[in-house]
């Protein structure tokens, strides 16, 4: 299997002190509020998370919608609309996976064409990362991006790997921790596997939709089981230190 990107080890590697909004929401005895944002592979990670993190403690809210993108704010300007999606609602933890449809070119906010992944695309496509976590975090959210596995299309698979590398390398520089999906969806190998076998039973089993892009349910259920583990610890972990309030060191997120 290769070795992750740089930028996605570097991201993986992001602790943080416990989020505000999160210990209100503790001491009140709510249940955390996990906000799941994206395109379609968004809804796929809000349906896998809302089957595993248990209903008495968490709250999980799928804000994401499908063919929606930083590329595509002709159709849908995703800060603007994520900005009236919260209102003044409350997000313990928001939870992003965008990408699969910002394989293409861009128009920028001055109305000026760059390529996919050239200078222009790049810089505009930062910007608009930067507006969008700087939103998230102004509701004291906790923040993690989930990334996307490998596709089964040697095109696209590079495409896609390209921009979900650019992706992982802002998420770096924004400390944000970076969810690598590719890794837990390739076989040994490290290539693309519509079926992989049940880590516990060893049974083969159907990972991938039939389009070579898309999860299955199981699949999405797979991708996402490592991070509802890492929010069930990072709640407990905020849970614990907010009742030692004399020691606030940083805590895995």
């Amino acid at each position: 299997m290769n070795a992750a990107p740089p930028e996605v080890a570097a991201a993986r590697l992001c602790g943080s002190v416990p989020q505000k909004q999160l210990i209100a929401t503790l001491r009140q005895g709510r249940p955390v509020r996990v906000a799941v944002f994206g395109d379609s592979y968004g809804d796929g990670v809000w349906s896998g998370l809302q089957r595993q993190l248990p209903r008495a403690n968490f709250e999980v809210v799928k804000y994401s919608q499908p063919a929606t993108g930083f590329t595509r704010y002709k159709r849908l300007n995703i800060e603007t609309h994520t900005a009236e999606q919260i209102g003044a609602d409350p997000i313990d933890i928001a939870v992003v996976s965008f990408g699969a449809n910002d394989v293409q070119g861009i128009i920028t906010d001055e109305g000026k064409y760059g390529p996919m992944l050239g200078d222009r695309w790049k810089a505009q496509i930062a910007t608009r990362i930067d507006r969008f976590i700087a939103l998230l975090r102004r509701h004291h959210a906790m923040v993690y991006w989930v990334g996307l596995p490998r596709m089964r299309e040697a095109q696209t698979d590079s495409d896609m790997g390209a921009i979900n590398d650019f992706y992982a390398s802002e998420m770096a520089r924004l400390d944000v921790p970076f969810i690598d999906t590719r890794p837990l969806a390739s076989d040994r190998n490290g290539q693309y596997a519509a079926y992989l076998p049940d880590p516990k039973t060893g049974k083969r089993t159907l990972v991938r939709e039939g389009d070579g892009v898309h999860m299955s349910m199981t699949g999405y259920l797979w991708i996402t089981k490592g991070l509802a583990a890492r929010i069930r610890d990072y709640v407990d972990a905020t849970r614990a230190i907010d009742a030692t309030p004399a020691s606030a060191p940083e805590i895995a997120r």
